[in-house]
């Protein structure tokens, strides 16, 4: 056995590092980067469909804080570590979402100055006529665990697809 040699063809496994490499030099971790910044765009979308579906808002405050730039709401990114959160500063909108106590517990009732136009009840501060409100648990609309949920859904199709994207790209 003295003497033999084995020789190993080591070309591909070359070229496989050389694509990692450049992978890691930052093109891959943009892109990934990228692509969260993509899935906080449909988060906010979701949401906003999920609002409209369940028919929650009137004023368009809560929608409208659930877009890229909205002084109600809560966007960021954080590329050091690839975070995308996505949410809203708007006060009410966990009690539209979770439910909530029409009076504060404790209250029975509470006059509330305005007026009704139809089926809609306009608030005037200080008028005579109003409304009586009576303490009562006014149900979540959950527009938000709606949207969790969809995205749970997209999120596994959406990464195959965008990691085959990515295989190609680098490796083919």
């Amino acid at each position: 056995m003295a003497g033999k040699h084995v020789t190993v063809d080591v070309s591909e496994l070359k070229e496989f590092v050389n694509k990692m490499n450049a992978a890691a030099r930052g093109d891959l971790k943009h892109e990934l980067m990228l692509f969260l910044e993509g899935l906080g765009d449909e988060m906010l979308r979701v949401v906003q469909d999920e609002i409209i579906r369940k028919q929650v808002v009137d004023t368009r405050l809560l929608l409208n804080s659930f877009e890229r730039g909205s002084s109600d709401g809560v966007y960021e990114k954080n590329e050091g570590n690839l975070t995308i959160e996505v949410g809203t500063n708007v006060t009410y909108a966990s009690y539209v979402n979770d439910g909530h106590w029409m009076n504060p517990k404790g209250v029975k009732t509470r006059f509330v100055p305005g007026y009704w136009d139809g089926d809609h009840f306009i608030y005037v501060k200080g008028a005579k006529t109003g409304m009586l409100l009576k303490q009562k648990w006014i149900e979540g609309s959950h527009y938000w665990d709606s949207a969790i949920r969809i995205m749970e859904q997209m999120i596994p199709g959406l990464a195959e697809a965008k990691i085959q994207q990515w295989l190609q790209k680098y490796f083919s």
